[in-house]
This record gives structure tokens, sequence and C-alpha cells, in this order.
């Protein structure tokens, strides 16, 4: 018999797997109702072809709230649990670059509206959206996320998006954010915003009395952090995060739900910059970094390819789970810019605090 979201949730919790949340519980049944309407069979016209005007049905959904509130788990069981092939669950910054790519192929042909054929083919492909973690952070984005949307939903396709902030505050403070705004009303009129109010952060509870920065990093160390990743994704073995910056695609190896996972070679051994760093950031919630080396002039560029790491997770108040040679205060201690990165050592002491990343 079909179980009801409401009820997989309920057994979850009873064998251990979820605790018990009823911010979470509250919001299944908006779920369930966007569940039933997409398994039922899509209606054809007289000669087989589908309708184009989209079929009546629930809204959208928008499900906003603060960090780790379990925002990303309802959204995989929802996407997991829904029967039907027709679907995708994306993340939205790599949806987003994907877009931007097809249509810079669209305009190769000389059409006048690369944004139009672009939709088309993925409302031809796709019934049901569901995206992680909504930002909008580059005025590219915001300039084609309201026509794009329009266009997605106006063809029948279903979007549920889980962000970290309400339609309100998206892209603030941006460039022309008045351009932005009219997205802003569409959000609140074509998709039905729901908070998830629960005030327990589920991803920071889980690492409050966990260690986070291991040394030596030797094979005990790799052991605790798969561990640590497993606790993290569910045992999604993550797939490449890709975030196109500048024109340039910086690719971290390992990522799932906010959690990315790459070595200190992935991320400070390539010619990356602060925005590359900041890009990652924002980005996602949790880093796993592993094997850094003892730092010193002999890999001067690494060493402060590392510092701009560190400070863009810190200002961006990113969870670092981190594998080193030693502790902190012991990677860099001569040659030419030991005495700078006192600071840096300071930063990663602070990170690894229980409450760090709460905010």
């Amino acid at each position: 018999m079909r179980q009801t979201l409401t009820e997989m949730y309920d057994s979850r919790v009873a064998t251990g797997d979820l605790r018990p949340d009823a911010m979470q519980r509250a919001i299944l049944p908006q779920l369930e109702e966007r569940r039933a309407f997409l398994e039922q069979p899509v209606k054809r016209g007289l000669l087989g072809g589908l309708f184009k005007k989209a079929p009546e049905g629930p809204k959208g959904l928008y499900l906003w709230g603060g960090v780790g509130r379990g925002k990303s788990m309802l959204m995989d069981l929802f996407a997991a649990q829904t029967d039907l092939e027709a679907k995708r669950r994306v993340h939205f910054h790599a949806f987003m670059q994907e877009i931007h790519a097809a249509m810079h192929e669209a305009r190769k042909s000389g059409v006048d509206d690369a944004l139009a054929p672009v939709a088309a083919q993925v409302a031809s492909e796709v019934r049901l959206l569901a995206f992680d973690e909504m930002q909008i952070n580059d005025i590219t984005d915001a300039m084609i996320v309201g026509r794009l949307f329009e266009m997605l939903i106006d063809a029948g396709v279903m979007i549920v998006t889980t962000s970290n902030r309400p339609p309100e505050d998206l892209y603030k403070d941006g460039l022309n954010r008045a351009l932005f705004l009219p997205f802003i009303d569409f959000l609140n009129e074509r998709m039905e915003v729901v908070e998830l109010k629960s005030e327990t952060d589920y991803r920071q509870h889980r690492l409050s009395e966990a260690q986070v920065f291991f040394h030596p990093a030797d094979a005990e160390a790799r052991r605790a952090i798969d561990a640590l990743w497993v606790e993290l994704t569910g045992g999604d073995k993550g797939t490449p995060l890709v975030l196109e910056v500048q024109s340039r695609k910086v690719e971290v190896p390992l990522h799932h739900n906010g959690v990315a996972r790459a070595g200190f070679w992935d991320l400070c051994g390539r010619p990356l910059g602060p925005a590359d760093y900041l890009a990652l950031a924002g980005a996602v919630r949790v880093l796993i970094l592993e094997g850094i080396p003892r730092l010193s002039s002999t890999n001067y560029n690494e060493a402060k390819r590392f510092v701009t790491l560190v400070d863009a997770l810190y200002e961006g108040n990113v969870r670092l789970i981190a594998s080193a040679a030693d502790q902190p205060e012991r990677l860099y201690m001569e040659g030419a810019g030991a005495f700078e990165f006192e600071r840096t050592a300071s930063r990663l002491r602070e990170m690894q605090g229980a409450d760090w990343g709460a905010e």
C-alpha cells in the first residue's frame, strides 16, 4: 500500500533515522498535495499531443528557513518518493550555469531571444524541477531568472525550491536590484511561500560535539572524516559541484546538499582567487578539506590561497572540517608569510568551536 510522505517521515523517526520535529512534519501535507498531482496521468488532446496550457493544480512551493533546519531532507524525501520520470532534483546554482551555457549555444544559431528555446527545451523534459538552495548572487542570474521561471511555470513545470532566505531578501543589495524586484512579486503570486520555522539547526547539532579538525592527516583521520560525510549526507556518494566564476569553471570533487568535499590541492594548488573562494563559500554550508600540508615559503602561493580560502569561509560562516599535517599554530612555522598566518591559525581555532556556523 502506498505510504504518504508523512507516514514515511514517521517511520524514519521511529527507527531513529530522524529526530521528531513538528515544524518539519507540518510541511509534509503540502508536499504530499503536489506529489499526488504530479503522479496523475497527464491528459492528452484528441490527437495525442500534450495540451500547451498548463494543467490546473497546486502552485509550486518556495520553502525557506535557516541553515540546517531540514529543508533539503524534506526536498529529498519529496523528490525521491514522487513517482514521476519527468523530474529533476538539482542544486539551483548548477541549474543556472546549465541555462547560461545553453543560451550561449542558442545564440550561435542567431536567435533573437536565446532564453525562449532553452526554457522550452527544459519544459519538454521535466514536469517537476526540485531546486536546492536557491540564492541569487550574480547579476546575470538576476536578469533572466524571472522570465525563466515564468516560461517554465506557464508551460506546466512545477517548481519546488528551498532557500535560506525569504523571497524579499533574494539578491539583496545586488547591482540594479530594482530590475529584479518584479521577480519577488512573481514568486509571491505564482508560488506558495512557506517558512520552515524549526528552531533546531540539525546540521549544526550533528557537528556540535564532533571533532572537526584532525591531525595528522592519516588513515585514522580519513576514516573519521568518511564517517562525518556519511552523517551529513545520509551516505550519498556526492557529485562534482561546478561553479562558474567570471567565465571560469571551478570544480569541487564532491558535493551533496550544501556539503562539499575536496583535497587541499584541489582548491589551493590551482590558480584560484578571492572571487572563486567567495563563490564557493556562498554555495556550501559545510566544507570538508583534506590533506592540508605544512606550509612555508616553498609553497608560498598555495599558502596564500589557503589563507584566502579560510577568510572566505570565515566571512561566509561556513563550517570547516579539515585534516592537516599538524595543529593550526604549527602549520606555518617559518619563512615569508609565517607572521601573517597567525590570524589564519586563530580563525581555524575559532571555526572548531561547537557553535561555529550556528548563526
